[in-house]
């Protein structure tokens, strides 16, 4: 069934997605996301590693079913792969024993689409991004960003009405990405691209308001979307701008406020001793963030945008710093800023075993996990605590992946602030070498 013209092209309503996971809460990634986009639109999902964005893209895609919601599309409920749907992904995904030609016309093979029709139309693909000439080159032969151009042209060549975009340009260099973000740009404006709408995942913010009409900017734990906003701007853009860089201020704002709109926390999660995700961030990041920030220009306080560009820095590798920061008192991050603390303004100043003490002391007051890890020590006859009983507990609460992740940033907080040790051979912490009385 085709939408009629007033129709949207995609409608997702009220989609949830939970695992559930034996004897403990389910684990919900995606929670009450509603998300419509009309023909002739570029929307893009911003938000940080792991709020859904990708679960997501793979849900609209008819790859995985909602737990609760539903999908419509092009006017009717969508039950499995959906039709007129092509993606990019970040990883390029071509075959290394096939051409650039055999790698472009897969899609059409698989839709068993005429070999002249399909040297026809592959061919035109393959020019229409960049890589005319380059029809009989494997993968191995090309750069990054021409194999991510030929990913672009697998996924154009069997013409559909809403291309997924899975955050194309992240694995490639800066410059190279920068190319191929404004060809496509130039294709859409110019009508040239044959496809009707852009869905894309992304976690630079420039780049999402370089190139998109909406941003759709998703929370965390679980996914969800935060706040809409709408991009003015005619293509071409301009980065330098005003109202471009007030924009990517605003943006900011919103993936730093305090209080996102959120539902209720669950009560398990809510009494749990440490049901949130850690970043894995070093010390040494941490520390060099404060030092940067207490010197000039900033003095103590600085602008995100402003800040990760001077650092050369994405928002996804900025927030983590920040919010490990905020969690440990050592800085304040909201709307857009990051403003170091007292406490922060005193380790920066310290020497390093002042610095110790006081990392030490942040996280027995403000990091649960520390906190039980440490107590389990101090009460056990031999000072010593298998990994794998917390690394159990943090899985009752999140991902496996992010319960490993939440593990190895404790791991090396604590050795840092010398409030335990870790065996990494019997995988267990432990009080070795460390003074009890910390």
């Amino acid at each position: 069934m085709d939408a009629s013209p007033t129709t949207p092209l995609l409608q997702v309503k009220a989609c949830r997605q939970a695992y559930h996971k034996d004897s403990s809460a389910d684990l919900v990634v995606l929670e009450g996301v509603d998300l419509t986009l009309q023909s002739g639109e570029i929307v893009g999902l911003l938000g940080r590693s792991g709020s859904g964005k990708s679960t997501l893209l793979r849900i609209v895609a008819g790859l995985l079913a909602p737990t609760a919601g539903e999908v419509i599309w092009r006017g009717a409920p969508l039950r499995g792969p959906a039709p007129g749907v092509a993606m990019v992904f970040q990883s390029f995904a071509l075959f290394p024993w096939l051409t650039v030609q055999e790698n472009v016309e897969l899609g059409l093979e698989a839709q068993g689409v005429p070999r002249a029709e399909r040297d026809a139309r592959a061919e035109e693909a393959i020019d229409l991004i960049g890589l005319g000439g380059y029809d009989t080159a494997y993968p191995k032969e090309l750069s990054g960003g021409m194999r991510q151009r030929v990913g672009l042209a697998r996924a154009l060549v069997v013409h559909p009405d809403l291309l997924l975009m899975d955050e194309p340009f992240s694995a490639l260099d800066v410059l190279t990405a920068e190319t191929l973000r404004t060809d496509l740009i130039d294709l859409w404006a110019d009508g040239r691209l044959p496809i009707k709408s852009i869905l894309m995942v992304t976690h630079n913010i420039e780049e999402a308001v370089l190139m998109c009409d909406r941003i759709l900017v998703f929370a965390s734990n679980p996914g969800r979307v935060a706040q809409e906003i709408r991009v003015p701007f005619q293509h071409p853009r301009n980065r330098l701008e005003p109202a471009f860089r007030q924009l990517v201020d605003d943006v900011y704002a919103v993936m730093t406020r305090r209080t996102p709109v959120s539902p209720p926390t669950p009560v398990a999660a809510a009494d749990a001793p440490f049901a949130a995700p850690l970043h894995h961030v070093s010390s040494n990041l941490l520390a060099g963030l404060m030092e940067a920030l207490a010197g000039p220009p900033y003095e103590g306080r600085a602008d995100l945008p402003a800040l990760a560009s001077s650092l050369q820095l994405e928002a996804d590798e900025l927030l983590p710093i920040g919010e490990t920061l905020q969690l440990l008192r050592f800085a304040d991050l909201e709307e857009g800023d990051i403003r170091l603390t007292e406490t922060g303004r005193q380790y920066v100043h310290a020497e390093t075993e002042g610095r110790k003490k006081l990392f030490a002391a942040a996280l027995l007051a403000h990091v649960k996990l520390a906190a039980a890890i440490r107590r389990t020590l101090d009460e056990r006859w031999n000072h010593r605590a298998s990994a794998v009983r917390f690394r159990d507990e943090l899985e009752d609460h999140m991902s496996p992946d992010y319960a490993e992740e939440t593990l190895h940033a404790i791991i090396g907080w604590g050795r840092y602030a010398e409030l335990f040790s870790f065996d990494e051979e019997a995988q267990q912490f432990n009080l070795e070498d460390i003074e009890t009385a910390a």
